[in-house]
């Protein structure tokens, strides 16, 4: 090639002068532009078409890829209201029917069974006042018949405010004389002073329950201390002196049977610090002592 470069422009300059090899010259310039021409126009255009063909190839892969992860939170989301209505069901079902209780109101004309048993309760030296009838229809609390005791038999007194159904006045004073007071006497060589009452009525249902309380039908006596002619008291807790414990223990178990239900220390956290005593009518006149 280097020889042809040489020779080149040596005929070119020697056959200048002849008009018939003069389309020699421009035959051989025009060559050399040929090549350069479809070397940068052909070459360039077929790299810019496949640049499309592969953007076509992404395009569908993206709105494929895109739609199938929100199908899936789409089905999670219907299944937590599926789930929220169950917990209500519960409550439903766990529902306790009106106590037959809370509809009683008092008559013209006082019954004969409450005329007899204030006449045993004056038989026993309990003192009382009648008072008026407890009826809250909202809640469902009722006594219609109920006496406010001032002492609980001969010589036994009682806190003040002690609102009861007369049955349960009664039971608590035949406890009263039968048991506590012998009990006092057998331990201490003491006799019983008065006993203090932590709830007599009180228009509540039980404690983390629907049911409504004893309490609401003055048919509960919850019992806080005793105190002694001598002076001692007695409290009710978890961990009493030892004399105490035994004499607390003679009284908890005698109860159970006079009374229906039986609750203290260790029963449950309501009942630590005193006996609930009550008469809640059960089948077959069972009883419930914890």
């Amino acid at each position: 090639m280097a020889a042809t470069l040489l020779i080149t422009p040596a005929m070119a300059r020697h056959h200048h002068h002849r008009p018939h090899k003069s389309h020699l010259a421009p035959a051989s310039e025009s060559a050399t532009p040929s090549p350069e021409a479809p070397a940068s126009a052909p070459i360039p255009e077929p790299r810019p078409a496949e640049e499309p063909d592969r953007d076509s190839e992404l395009e569908p892969q993206t709105p494929a890829a895109v739609p199938t992860p929100p199908e899936k939170p789409t089905e999670v989301a219907p299944e937590p209201p599926a789930t929220a209505p169950k917990p209500p069901e519960k409550p439903a079902q766990a529902e306790v029917p009106p106590d037959p209780r809370s509809a009683e109101l008092p008559a013209d004309k006082m019954p004969e069974e409450e005329v007899a048993c204030r006449t045993r309760l004056k038989a026993l030296g309990v003192e009382f006042e009648e008072h008026k009838a407890e009826h809250d229809a909202a809640i469902g609390c009722s006594i219609p018949y109920p006496i406010v005791l001032k002492t609980l038999g001969k010589s036994i007194g009682i806190g003040s405010g002690t609102e009861l159904n007369c049955r349960m006045a009664e039971a608590a004073a035949r406890f009263a004389a039968d048991v506590i007071r012998p009990a006092v006497k057998a331990e201490f060589g003491a006799d019983l002073k008065s006993i203090t009452q932590a709830s007599a009525f009180v228009c509540r249902p039980r404690h983390g329950g629907e049911k409504l309380s004893e309490h609401a039908f003055g048919n509960a006596l919850d019992i806080a201390s005793f105190t002694l002619t001598d002076g001692k008291k007695i409290e009710i807790g978890p961990a009493p002196p030892e004399k105490d414990a035994n004499f607390l223990n003679t009284v908890r178990k005698a109860a159970c049977g006079p009374f229906k239900t039986v609750l203290g220390p260790g029963s449950d956290p309501d009942h630590a610090l005193h006996f609930h005593l009550d008469l809640e009518p059960r089948r077959h006149g069972g009883t419930f002592c914890q």
